[in-house]
């Protein structure tokens, strides 16, 4: 793969622009989702597609399995997240 190197701008509300090339390269386009990894001083940006976002929340499926845990749980789940936050 040939490597693509550029250099972008970070706007005052903390956006950034995908160059052309990039975005040609990885065909990305308007609404397409990438995730951001950081470690250490290192920010990796990566397309999601099915398969990318299958193998991101695999780990995820398999803990919620192991667990019993239901997509149903969610909402008390958030309820008390919210209400522990808030100091209720």
């Amino acid at each position: 793969m040939k490597h693509i190197i550029e250099l972008g701008t970070i706007s005052s509300r903390g956006q950034i622009a995908i160059p052309s090339s990039v975005r040609n390269k990885l065909g990305l386009n308007k609404g397409q989702k990438i995730i951001f990894f950081l470690k250490d001083n290192t920010l990796l940006i990566r397309k999601v597609d099915t398969s990318t976002f299958e193998e991101i929340t695999r780990p995820l499926h398999k803990l919620a399995e192991k667990a019993n845990f239901k997509e149903s749980d969610v909402p008390h789940i958030l309820e008390r997240f919210r209400k522990r936050k808030n100091g209720l």
